[in-house]
Parts: structure tokens; C-alpha cells; sequence
């Protein structure tokens, strides 16, 4: 195997391609001043000579450096030139950088590849999950060539066609987070709206009121209130569109009919939404815990022994309130724990080692279980405050309540779905029932023979 180039991925390769037990030679313009970065196993040599004695050669070059190779362009005739190159913007030239190597290189045969590879990951190999190989090109064996080769390395080869997804493929590494950007926004919006709203009840209220200065509750305490707001209505947007979903295909009496392109997004961002979820929650968690901590909590504490003193109190326990934030807390744990195993699940590496039931039952029946903890949790915090009219700041209800509308919606819907008259139905139509079709049927006659005819399914 040739490598032409000398930077950190050329030489990534080459120990890729020499642990793997290929032969490598590698071309450079200093031989003699870069065969120290290479193993030992592999020849470096100049450009000419490493062309002369391969014939699948690794372009590890940029772009702009791919005409100091014309001078290589009899040589090279009859190649394989895999080209590994990435561009610095989207889109940034016209022509993918592959297209524009066959374009210099007419009598080569081009396949893009291993441009989604990082230099660490070549050295570490695929040891740490998965790592598909993307590779396409105009030429079917020269596809198999370089799959071959890449099966051989540790990677999982994926054929994406012709050159023509040369452009695409070279998009993806530049992509930051393309799946998250829909859920990253979401929560952040959800989050400037329930910080917003309690800033408004715990701070503002008290200031306008009560003339009572508590904007040192906005680091923490209104932070912390608002952060289970969004990992509770986030768990509940995880199985929301499912709903949908299914009320659509029960309405259409199919389900072949496509979703709207919204419900479809939605449905297939699930995951990312489940993760911010648990972030959320596991911030709310460790926020919690540095509740004790703060300076403030401290002089509540002392200004509370000393009002209770003064007014010579022996005790102040309230057995309701005990119990309250016992089974408050207890079943916050719970739900936690649950949204870790949803999190955990959800890796690759964990997913692969599951089957298709065990991996439904967890993300399904038991993320709906955590949606139903997560709701006995948030009704244990109101406890009977919801009708409290001292709770209803500038005629705001508690955040709580406002929180509780969709998960609710989603659990009753849940509910409803598992009715056995509508469980049936929805099984029927995800089985390929529709309502409407005509199907053909044949029945016997009197004198013996057979007639056909059609009905409704619905009959």
C-alpha cells in the first residue's frame, strides 16, 4: 500500500496499515528527514519510487497540494488513488476534492474514503465501538479494493455510491452536532422560559411586594427550580410524538400514509432529547445537594433556632412535611436511576449487545415507568401547595402545575392506547391493516365451482 504524504495522517496510516500487516511504502518529497516519524516496517522513499512499487495509494494531502502530484501523472497511470482529504468549510469549492483529483488524474481510478477517520482513531483502531469507513467511487472493484482494505484495518466499510457523494461525505466531519442543534435549542428555549418565570416569583414578587432584596437566589435556587422543569417536560417530549404517532395512524386507518415532516423530525430527535433530559435532571440532582452548602442557607438556619427560642418552642416538627420530603426524595432517586439506564442504553456500545426486545423494553416501557416516577415526583413536591392561594404569586400558579400538563397528557394518552379495543386496532394497522382496502376472496358456488368477489376489510 502506497502513502503519499508525511503529515500526522499520512503517518497515522501507515502504523494502521503496518499493524495490519500490509506493506507500506511511503512517499515523500524528503525521505531522508521523515522516515524517523514512520515505523520502521514501513519504506519511505520519495514520491516516484513509492508510486512505482504500489498500485492502491493513500492521497494524504490537502487539496490545494494535489498539482505538486502532476509530475507523477505518467506513473500513475492504471492507480487506485484513495483520497482522504477534508475541506476547511462546507461546501466550500464547487467540486468535491475527490472529483477534483479524478479531474487531474483521468487515468487513475479515485475513491474517497477514510476522510471520517480521525488520525487517533486509525492509531487506537476500532477497539473503542464501531467506526464505519465511508467510501465511494465510480468503480465497483476499486470499492471492493478498498473495502477489503479497510475490513482488514479493524473498520467497517460503508458503500455510498458513486463520486457524486464524494461532496457529501466530505460535509459530514465539518458538521458540528447536526442531530442536536433542534434539541439543544429546545431546551434552551424551554429553559429561558421556566428560568424566566421563576425569576419573576421568587425574586421580582418578593422585591415589588414585600420590598425583600433575594436576587442571590438566582445563582442557585432559581436555577435549581427551573432545571427539573425541563428535564421533566423533555422526558415527556421523548414519547409525546408516539403519541401522535399513533393518533394518526388510527385517524388514516394505515400506517403508510407519511407523517408530516414536523412529527417526523421530532421522531427521529428522540434520543437527543432523552440525554438532555437526564442532563438536566443530573445537574438538578447535583444542584440539590449544594443546597446545605450555600452561605445563606446557613443564616436561615440560625435566624430560625433563634426565632424558635425567643419564642420558646421546644419543637418544630411537622409529621406531614416529614413525610413529604421523605417520599419526595425517595422517588426522585428512583427516577434518576432510571433515566441513567435510558442514558447508558443509549450508547452504541451498550446497544449493540442488546437485542431489538430488550432495547424496546427499556427505552419504552421502562422510560414510560420513569415518566410516571418523574410525575409522582413532582406531584410529592406540590403536595396540597396547588391550593394554597399564597402560592399563586402575581396570580402565577406554582411552575410545578405548569410542568405537569403534557407529561399528564402523555400518560393518559398512554393509558387510553392500552385499552383493549384500541390496542387491537393500532396492533391490526401496524401489521399492515388498513381501513378501506378491498380485498379479493373466493367462494364455492352451488354446483360446486368457485366464484370470486371482493370486500371491504372493514367487513
Amino acid at each position: 500500500i502506497g502513502v503519499l504524504g508525511s503529515g500526522d495522517f499520512a503517518r497515522s496510516l501507515a502504523i494502521r496499515l503496518v499493524c495490519s500487516g500490509f506493506k507500506v511504502v511511503v512517499g515523500s518529497r524528503n525521505p531522508k528527514r521523515k522516515a524517523g516519524l514512520f515505523p520502521s516496517a514501513a519504506e519511505v522513499t520519495f514520491q516516484a519510487e513509492a508510486v512505482k512499487k504500489t498500485d492502491v495509494i493513500f492521497v494524504a494531502v490537502f487539496r490545494e497540494h494535489y498539482s505538486t502530484l502532476c509530475d507523477l501523472a505518467d506513473v500513475l497511470v492504471g492507480k487506485i488513488l484513495v483520497d482522504v482529504s477534508n475541506n476547511t468549510e462546507i461546501n466550500h469549492h464547487k467540486e468535491s476534492n475527490a472529483e477534483y483529483l479524478a479531474s487531474l488524474f483521468p487515468a487513475c481510478t479515485v475513491v474517497k474514503g477514510f476522510n471520517v477517520v480521525s488520525a487517533w482513531t486509525l492509531q487506537s483502531g476500532a477497539r473503542d465501538g464501531n467506526k464505519q469507513v465511508l467510501i465511494c467511487s465510480n468503480n465497483q472493484e476499486a470499492k471492493r479494493t478498498v473495502a477489503e482494505i479497510a475490513q482488514v484495518m479493524g473498520f467497517t466499510p460503508v458503500d455510498m455510491g458513486c463520486m457524486s457523494s464524494a461532496c457529501e461525505i466530505e460535509n459530514i466531519p465539518l458538521r458540528l452536532l447536526p442531530a442536536w442543534k433542534i434539541p439543544i435549542f429546545l431546551a434552551l428555549g424551554l429553559f429561558l422560559c421556566f428560568f424566566t418565570y421563576n425569576l419573576v416569583r421568587q425574586v421580582i414578587h418578593p422585591y415589588i411586594r414585600e420590598q425583600k432584596n433575594k436576587f442571590y437566589k438566582i445563582p442557585i435556587e432559581v436555577v435549581n427550580t427551573t432545571l427539573p422543569c425541563v428535564a421533566y417536560v423533555m422526558l415527556s417530549l421523548v414519547y409525546l410524538p408516539g403519541v401522535l404517532a399513533a393518533c394518526s395512524q388510527l385517524y388514516y386507518g394505515t400506517k403508510y400514509r407519511r407523517f408530516p415532516d414536523w412529527l417526523d423530525q421530532w421522531l427521529q430527535h428522540r434520543k437527543q432529547i432523552g440525554l438532555l433530559s437526564f442532563f438536566c435532571a443530573a445537574l438538578h440532582a447535583m444542584y440539590s445537594l449544594c443546597l446545605p452548602m450555600r452561605r445563606s442557607h446557613r443564616y436561615q438556619l440560625i435566624d430560625t433556632a433563634v426565632k424558635q427560642a425567643v419564642e420558646k418552642k421546644m419543637t418544630v416538627w411537622v409529621e406531614e412535611e416529614v413525610w413529604r420530603m421523605e417520599i419526595y426524595i425517595s422517588v426522585g432517586i428512583i427516577a434518576l436511576g432510571l433515566l441513567s439506564l435510558l442514558a447508558i442504553t443509549s450508547l452504541p456500545s451498550i446497544a449493540n449487545s442488546l437485542n431489538w426486545r430488550e432495547f424496546s423494553f427499556i427505552q419504552s416501557t421502562l422510560g414510560f415507568i420513569a415518566l410516571v416516577i418523574s410525575t409522582l415526583h413532582t406531584l410529592t413536591y406540590g403536595w396540597s401547595r396547588a391550593f394554597d392561594e399564597n402560592q399563586y404569586k402575581f396570580y402565577l400558579p406554582p411552575t410545578y402545575t405548569l410542568t405537569l400538563l403534557v407529561p399528564c397528557t402523555v400518560i393518559l394518552a398512554k393509558v387510553i392506547f392500552s385499552l383493549p379495543c384500541i390496542q387491537q386496532r393500532l396492533l391490526r394497522i401496524r401489521r399492515g391493516w388498513e381501513k378501506g382496502r378491498y380485498v379479493k376472496f373466493v367462494l364455492p358456488s352451488a354446483a360446486g365451482e368457485y366464484s370470486s368477489g371482493e370486500t371491504s376489510s372493514n367487513v
